[in-house]
């Protein structure tokens, strides 16, 4: 998966990451939680603007931070509310799709 320069610089703006040595392990990280979030809530895309990609996206950082902190095992107990609402928003604009096709 292909990572932007965009969402890379956001995470390292983020963590206050300046130097580059560690694009390509940021890279995988981020990638990991991308495939990890779409598997929990579904389909969006971490570029996008609508309202669901932000939140996939912040998701997708906080994700990547936990990793990145070695906390991994905290993310979905301290996100479950954020990770299940956006899993409903998916589900409900999908069925909303489905019934105007």
């Amino acid at each position: 998966m292909e990572i932007s320069t965009d969402l890379l610089q956001d995470f390292k703006d983020r963590m206050h990451i300046t130097h580059s040595s560690e694009d390509d392990n940021l890279k995988r990280l981020l990638s990991f939680s991308i495939v990890a979030i779409r598997s929990n809530c579904g389909s969006y895309e971490v570029e996008g603007e609508t309202d669901i990609d932000i939140r996939a996206r912040e998701l997708v950082l906080e994700r990547t931070r936990y990793v990145y902190n070695d906390a991994l095992e905290y993310f979905e107990d301290n996100f479950l509310s954020e990770l299940n609402s956006l899993g409903l928003s998916i589900a409900f604009e999908e069925s909303d799709t489905d019934a105007t096709v």
